[in-house]
């Protein structure tokens, strides 16, 4: 097979006269080539004379040379493959039939390969995979392109996202939002996918975008359906009702495996997965993470049509209250307990009955109607969240039980400066801190490190003297006073 530019060497050669001969000696081709090509060329000229289909001759001129194997048969593929294959093939239909369809004991093709050839056939691998795959081939599904109006439909989905935060890999989750309409898209990462953050991000999304679409579109996921009764009919989540019946949206739930119907946002994960977290994925914090993808977002949506399309949406509502709310006992060590992690609470409602309202991502602990504290939420089993303050008035009472606490060892940085200046005076150690309550753990401390060191005093509160020193000042006063009633012969000391 000679390529185009050789062809047109022959061509161009024969033109200017040039002999079979001469030019296999100039090419190094043989002359029967040669003579066949020139032939081919002189034919294909006359019949673009006389050629009814002019184009067709005109592309055959100037194509590349090609063998014609359109009569040529398999050298090696015979009927008796064939029905092997065929044979091989219908062993699977039944398996598939006992097994159901999506059964992961099937054979591949290097398996099926195997059989023909323990058979007795010589027959090449790649052969075998070729008529397989034709014989497995089914029609190609068509899709019909869809168009939709401004306002109209919203997509939601989750997909996961593997990030390095703090040092530590883990899955987290991006509950995406995409309104194919004007090609914009919203996503938020979560560390779980349970019904907070599906709620969550549903009350985030409307209120950034001061509107909701006339109809959210979702798949068969748990926090959309309850449960399936019979073989159609589905039970939708009463969550995803209620949010549905407050901002007024429409439900659209697709039918089962059928991600197609709801394909712009199934491609906005992974675009937004590849455009955000392909080139950066390290993270010292969650919300450093979630910064990082807001940013990357906001110029990936620069193009799109999103201020146009708030003009169409419903009216905006007031953010709903995604809180669930639930009562707990303090234990003896000041903690309740909330999804298997502690969270802290002032050490004098032990043994009192608390609200907590849970949100995604904090707690809000409530006494009555009284606000009395609120926490990050954390994300695991058996962890603590510990406000060092909490404890202070027992801690006054019970000094040396600081040195081991599970309330110091959550705060680092106060142990560090604990355990080089205050190990065998602790009690001034809980007074420094008690003046220095509601201002950051590191300045705190900074300012009560400054203070072991003698190179400040505790100023902020009057009280704030330590026991030791209060002791020590009253007792000069008192030694005092009993000195000057000596002198005075017996004057009455008031102390």
């Amino acid at each position: 097979m000679i390529d185009f530019m050789e062809k047109s060497t022959i061509v161009t050669l024969k033109n200017k006269g040039k002999s079979n001969r001469e030019i296999a000696r100039i090419t190094g081709f043989d002359r029967k080539t040669i003579a066949k090509y020139w032939k081919l060329y002189q034919r294909q000229l006359m019949d673009l004379d006389s050629s009814l289909s002019i184009q067709e001759t005109q592309e055959a001129i100037t194509s590349e040379p090609r063998y014609d194997s359109s009569g040529r048969g398999p050298t090696k593929f015979t009927p008796q493959i064939d029905a092997a294959i065929d044979e091989v093939l219908a062993c699977e239909a039944k398996k598939c039939k006992e097994l159901g369809i999506t059964h992961k004991q099937k054979l591949t093709n290097v398996q099926i390969h195997e059989l023909i050839v323990a058979r007795g056939f010589d027959i090449g691998r790649s052969t075998v995979a070729k008529h397989v795959a034709l014989k497995r081939e089914k029609a190609r599904e068509a899709f019909i392109r869809q168009e939709y109006d401004l306002g109209n439909r919203l997509e939601y989905d989750f997909g996961e996202v593997r990030l390095v935060i703090g040092g530590k890999v883990g899955t987290y989750y991006l509950a995406a939002l995409a309104a194919p309409a004007s090609s914009f898209r919203y996503a938020y990462l979560y560390e779980n996918q349970k019904k907070d953050a599906f709620v969550d991000s549903h009350v985030r999304f409307f209120e950034a975008m001061g509107g909701v679409w006339k109809e959210v579109v979702y798949d068969n996921m748990r926090n959309v359906v309850a449960c399936f009764i019979g073989k159609n009919e589905k039970e939708l989540n009463t969550d995803l009702l209620k949010m549905s019946i407050y901002y007024g949206f429409n439900i659209n739930v697709t039918n089962c495996f059928s991600g197609n119907e709801k394909g712009y946002v199934e491609s906005s994960v992974k675009w937004i997965r590849n455009r955000v977290f392909a080139p950066r994925y390290t993270f010292d914090t969650l919300d450093g993470a979630r910064a990082y993808l807001a940013a990357k977002l906001e110029l990936l949506n620069a193009t799109s049509r999103i201020e146009e399309e708030k003009q169409h949406l419903l009216r905006a509502r007031p953010a709903l209250e995604i809180a669930k709310i639930e009562e707990h006992v303090v234990d003896k060590y000041s903690f309740i307990r909330v999804d298997n992690n502690f969270y802290s609470v002032p050490d004098y409602l032990v043994g009192h009955m608390l609200t907590v309202k849970s949100y995604p991502e904090k707690i809000i602990v409530f006494s009555g109607f009284a606000q009395v504290c609120e926490h990050k939420r954390v994300t695991g089993k058996g962890l603590y969240q510990v406000d060092i303050f909490h404890y202070l008035d027992t801690l006054v009472r019970k000094p040396a039980a600081i040195r081991n606490s599970t309330a110091l060892r959550s705060k680092q940085a106060l142990k560090d400066v604990f355990d080089q200046h205050y190990q065998n005076c602790p009690k001034d150690f809980i007074v420094a801190l008690e003046a220095h309550k509601g201002q950051p753990i590191d300045k705190i401390a900074i300012s009560i490190a400054e203070i072991a060191k003698g190179n400040t005093i505790i100023t902020s509160r009057p009280h704030t003297q330590t026991i030791a020193e209060n002791v020590k000042s009253s007792t000069k006063k008192q030694l005092a006073a009993i000195s000057s009633a000596f002198l005075k012969g017996g004057e009455k000391i008031a102390c």
